[in-house]
C-alpha cells in the first residue's frame, strides 16, 4: 500500500496587520516651531489634533466658554464684531497669572472634549497612529496618557527673535509670553523623543521622519488597544446580564 502522507495545509494569503492606534504627544515652547513640525508629520498622512484650533473653536460667539470669559472678563474684551480680542486679552493673561488661571479655567475643559471626541472618532475610523498637537500638553497633564511624547526644542534667544520678528512684538513683550509657560528646557524632561528646531529645515524634517518610523504601531499593540477593550466591554457586560 502506498505510504499515507499528511495533506499539506490550505492555502491562506497573506493578511495584512492591522495596527493599533498610538496617541503621541507634541509640545514645545511658544515660537520654538512646533506647528512645522506638525505640518511635517501631516505629510506622512499621520492625522494631527490642533488644540490651538479647538481653542478658537470653543471660543467662538454662544458657545459655553465664550460666556464664561465674558462673564469673568467683562465685554471690554470684545471686538466691534462680538468676538474676543485676542490681543487685549493676551496682554491681560501673560501679565498676571491669576487671570491666565481663570482663563484656563474657563476654556479647557471644554477643549479637552474636544480633543475626547477627535480621538474617539479616529479610533473608530482605524487609524493607527494619531498625534495631539498641544502647546499646555504637559502643564494641563495630557502628557500622561500619551503613548509617547515629543519635544520641539529651540534656545530661549530663538524663541525671543522668532517672536519678534513673527508677531511684532518687543523683546520684553516676548519674555513674558515665554515666562508665562514651563520652560522649554523642563519640558525636555518629559520628552521621549527631542526635535532640535534651531537649524534648518532640512534638518528639522530629517528628525521628524526618523521619530516617526519609530512611533509606528506594532500588531501586539493593536491587539492590546483596538480589540481588547470592545472584548472586555462585552463580556462585562455579558456578566452583568447573567447576574
Amino acid at each position: 500500500m502506498p505510504e499515507k502522507r499528511p495533506c499539506p495545509p490550505p492555502y491562506s494569503p497573506p493578511v495584512e496587520e492591522k495596527e493599533s492606534m498610538k496617541i503621541v504627544g507634541l509640545t514645545g515652547g511658544i515660537a520654538s516651531g512646533k506647528s512645522t513640525v506638525s505640518k511635517m508629520i501631516q505629510r506622512h498622512r499621520i492625522p494631527v489634533i490642533d488644540a490651538d484650533y479647538l481653542a478658537r473653536k470653543v471660543v467662538e460667539p454662544g458657545k459655553p466658554a465664550y460666556n464664561l470669559i465674558i462673564r469673568n472678563f467683562s465685554k471690554d474684551i470684545l471686538l466691534s464684531d462680538g468676538t474676543l480680542d485676542r490681543t487685549k486679552l493676551g496682554n491681560i493673561i501673560f501679565s498676571n497669572e491669576d487671570k491666565r488661571k481663570l482663563l484656563n479655567r474657563c476654556v479647557h475643559p471644554f477643549i479637552r472634549r474636544e480633543i475626547f471626541k477627535l480621538v474617539v472618532w479616529y479610533w473608530i475610523k482605524g487609524e493607527s497612529l494619531v498625534v495631539l498637537d498641544a502647546p499646555l500638553l504637559i502643564e494641563g497633564k495630557l502628557h500622561k496618557y500619551m503613548s509617547a511624547n515629543i519635544v520641539v526644542y529651540c534656545s530661549e534667544q530663538l524663541q525671543i527673535n522668532r517672536m519678534m520678528r513673527r508677531d511684532g512684538l518687543s523683546e520684553q513683550s516676548a519674555r513674558e509670553r515665554i515666562a508665562a509657560q514651563m520652560p522649554i528646557k523642563e519640558k525636555v524632561r518629559y520628552a521621549d523623543y527631542v526635535i532640535d528646531n534651531s537649524g534648518d529645515l532640512s534638518e528639522t524634517e530629517r528628525q521628524v521622519n526618523q521619530i516617526v518610523a519609530k512611533i509606528k504601531p506594532t500588531l501586539w499593540n493593536w491587539l492590546l488597544t483596538w480589540l481588547l477593550p470592545p472584548v472586555a466591554a462585552a463580556y462585562g457586560l455579558l456578566h452583568l446580564v447573567n447576574r
